[in-house]
């Protein structure tokens, strides 16, 4: 059984969905052990304790910089013995030395097909309000690895969504997170858990269910 920490900074809305497949059986192999929010008072808080989930407040602000906050983060989840970190919204930059104690073991879902869309700046609505000023006709999602690149590292699981011609960054954001979002991220740390995701030459490959 692998512990899971899921890192929020907003509602939880794809913790929502982790805590869902957790409570339907889809993981059993993985259970979500702490959720860590990056400042008090948001809902994600709220979602993890009443799922009976350990929670911890980790505020930028009370680190003097990024090193310090990343230490203080490393040191938290080691001491919880988490095997996977999964970024539901965190907003909150961390330093390459945390990617390096974590590679291939910190998971982040971005509401685009990456290569588009993404890296710096691209965040929230920002990214639908690209697609569509882009005039796309398909967006989705992508579920990949983090390393010390922004929206770098290798690519786990992609869905594409349809873009309609009526569509406002808030109603392409909401289609995106139920018909992608909500879908793949659980399943991305499922595979994880099963030990079916292997990383080779920067790509991610999914084994078989033996």
């Amino acid at each position: 059984m692998l512990n899971i920490a899921v890192l929020a900074s907003g509602g939880g809305t794809n913790l929502q969905a982790l805590i869902d497949a957790e409570k339907a059986g889809n993981n059993p192999n993985g259970k979500i052990a702490l959720v860590v929010g990056s400042r008090e008072g948001i809902y994600a808080l709220v979602r993890a304790k009443n799922a009976g989930i350990e929670t911890a407040v980790l505020a930028r602000k009370a680190y003097p910089d990024v090193d310090s906050y990343s230490t203080a983060l490393e040191e938290l989840l080691l001491a919880h013995q988490i095997d996977l970190v999964v970024l539901a919204g965190f907003m909150t930059i961390t330093n390459a030395h945390f990617t390096e104690v974590f590679a291939n073991r910190i998971m982040n879902v971005h509401p685009a097909l990456i290569p588009s869309f993404c890296g710096k700046g691209f965040y929230g609505l920002h990214v639908h309000e690209a697609a569509l000023a882009r005039g796309v006709k398909v967006s989705g999602a992508t579920v990949h690895f983090v390393n010390e690149v922004c929206d770098g590292g290798p690519i786990i699981l992609q869905k594409a969504v349809e873009v309609r011609e009526d569509d406002t960054p808030e109603t392409l954001q909401r289609r995106i997170m139920e018909q992608a979002e909500w879908k793949l991220l659980p399943e991305a740390v499922r595979l994880f858990c099963d030990g079916r995701l292997k990383v080779e030459n920067g790509r991610v490959r999914i084994l078989p269910e033996e």
